[in-house]
């Protein structure tokens, strides 16, 4: 069971702080003394690259080449010629791409879905001589053993590469007229003769494009044992964090990703993994969003992704989970024009990709 806050402010003469000042801000929080529900994400299938290769692509071009050169001759005697043989590529050498795909293999994972307990237990005695049944009664006490649940999962050997393929160059010839012997006496102006010949040459070379796969999560839910509370604890946060407008948490994802990045781990641990550990009352819920671009559902399922991660990083860091609440909102909340259809620039896309937080009760 989470714990239940409520936030107060100066202005009101109840249920405050005995030392409250005036223009702060104060969450009164108390323990709770009841079993809690917690859920844990596990990847059961990783995020892993597709790729689709695309061959080179020829195009045929014409060009004008010499097939007879220019001379002269006599009018007695005639220039005499000779034929040879030029050769020319015909068609260029290139490299295609073939894909090895990615492997992946398998793997489980034990998880207690219910904790041991014990309690006291009451029965009745046969045959008790005395009226009185309670001096029959004998209380035992009882051990109920842990639940646990096996999950499995994949994980991923190794990931797609490309194997290089050669295309061989086509090598060809043309024939050409080339004087032997010049004309003698009178000259006579022979002009040169050309001729069209075409041949292949790479219009596109070939190509590989991506396409990322998101990891496949499933989410078990336990029950943990917790401490008997119903303590009243009243912690002091800035005003501005309990206001109506969500607050800023400035970290920025690539598209299509929810990874976090050295700086964002950064940002975090400097805007709340020291609000949340000088705090250790307060809870906090995360909002991640997505920009428009993209299916629909695929955005609200990348921004709980996004929510997700952060939460991971803030418990791998000693924050209890049961103090954080992951929620996405895909592209439903942008903060500027660029909805489906709009022509926006990479930096007004980026800024749709960004993660909030706000101190919740």
């Amino acid at each position: 069971m989470a714990s239940a806050c409520l936030f107060a402010v100066q202005t009101f003469a109840q249920e405050l702080p005995p030392d409250a000042e005036p223009g702060k801000c104060y969450i009164k929080c108390i323990t709770p003394d009841e079993f809690e529900d917690v859920t844990e994400t596990v990847v059961v299938s990783p995020e892993y690259k597709k790729l689709v290769t695309y061959p080179a692509t020829f195009k045929t071009v014409e060009e004008r080449v010499l097939v007879k050169e220019a001379s002269k001759k006599l009018v007695y005697v005639p220039a005499v010629y000779e034929t040879v043989e030029v050769p020319y590529v015909k068609k260029e050498k290139a490299t295609n791409l073939e894909v090895v795909p990615a492997v992946f293999g398998n793997d489980s994972k034990v998880i207690e879905t219910y904790p041991k307990i014990g309690r006291w237990e009451y029965t009745e005695l046969e045959d008790c001589p005395s009226a009185n049944k309670e001096d029959c009664m004998v209380a035992c006490f009882v051990e109920y053993p842990a639940k646990n649940q096996v999950v499995p999962f994949q994980t991923l050997t190794s990931d797609a590469t490309t194997t290089p393929v050669p295309v061989a160059e086509v090598p060809a010839t043309y024939k050409k007229q080339v004087v032997k012997t010049p004309a003698r006496v009178e000259e006579v102006e022979i002009p040169a003769e050309y001729a069209t010949i075409k041949r292949q040459v790479v219009d596109q070379p070939a190509r590989t494009e991506s396409e990322v796969v998101p990891a496949v999560t499933k989410t078990i839910t336990k029950t943990v044992l917790v401490k008997k509370g119903g303590m009243t604890v009243w912690e002091e946060v800035d005003c501005n964090l309990v206001s109506g407008t969500p607050n800023l948490l400035p970290i920025y994802y690539e598209l299509a990703s929810a990874r976090l990045t050295e700086d964002s781990k950064k940002i975090i641990d400097e805007h709340l993994l020291s609000l949340m550990t000088e705090k250790p009352n307060i809870r906090v819920e995360i909002m991640s969003h997505t920009d428009s671009r993209g299916d629909d559902d695929y955005n609200m399922a990348l921004s709980q992704q996004r929510a997700q991660s952060v939460v991971n990083y803030l418990v791998s860091r000693g924050i209890n989970r049961s103090r954080l609440v992951a929620k996405g909102y895909g592209e439903t909340r942008l903060v500027n024009r660029c909805a489906n259809g709009v022509d926006c620039t990479e930096e007004e896309h980026q800024q749709n990709r960004r993660t909030e937080f706000r101190i919740i009760r």
